[in-house]
Parts: C-alpha cells; sequence; structure tokens
C-alpha cells in the first residue's frame, strides 16, 4: 500500500476517534460503541496494510501528528468513560445484593 493511502487510514482513525470523542462527551454510549467498533476495524486494516516504508518528511511528520491526535483523543475518552463505567459497576453491585436480600428473604411479605 502507498504512503498516502496509509496516511489516510490513520486519518480515517484520527476522524472516528473524534466522533468517539464527541459521543462520549454527549454520554452516547450506543453511538460510541458503534464508533469504536469502525474504529476497531480501520485499526485492523492499518495493522495489514502498514508495511515500514519510508515516508518523506512532511508524510512522517503527517503520520506522527495524526497519531498523537488519536492518542489525545483516547485518553479524553477514557477520562470520561472510567467514572461512567465504575458507576455503572457499582449499581450492578448494588442490584444484583438488592436481589439477593430479596431472594433470601422473600419480598412484600408483611412485617
Amino acid at each position: 500500500m502507498e504512503s498516502l493511502e496509509i496516511i489516510s487510514l490513520y486519518e480515517n482513525v484520527a476522524s472516528l476517534t473524534n466522533q468517539m470523542l464527541n459521543a462520549a462527551r454527549d454520554r452516547d454510549w450506543e453511538r460510541l460503541s458503534v464508533l469504536e467498533s469502525d474504529c476497531s476495524l480501520k485499526v485492523e486494516a492499518i495493522k495489514t496494510a502498514d508495511t515500514p516504508t519510508p515516508l518523506s518528511p512532511e508524510l512522517k511528520e503527517r503520520k506522527i501528528r495524526v497519531i498523537k491526535k488519536i492518542l489525545a483523543d483516547d485518553r479524553e475518552i477514557r477520562d470520561i468513560t472510567e467514572p461512567w463505567m465504575t458507576e455503572l459497576s457499582q449499581l450492578m453491585r448494588s442490584s444484583n445484593t438488592a436481589m439477593k436480600v430479596n431472594t433470601a428473604y422473600g419480598t412484600g411479605s408483611a412485617a
């Protein structure tokens, strides 16, 4: 694959991670999940297509700039989603505990 095609793949991933970041900021978890799947496919395409080829200084700088943007977006996405995932996990544990208590002691029984 030619250098410009590889750079284009990286730029596609950067576009997807930017959309993912916007979805995370909007708390649109469904859209984030869909975009994450699309992004994974693009990353796999890069892994199979990106063979070590010499890049011109301009293309090398462009590739580095795009990768830094991808990494920055990824960090911010994690900063948004990790606290939410922790909260969700706690809610699920609380719900699971409540279900166990209800199963053990019954629900709606008169005192």
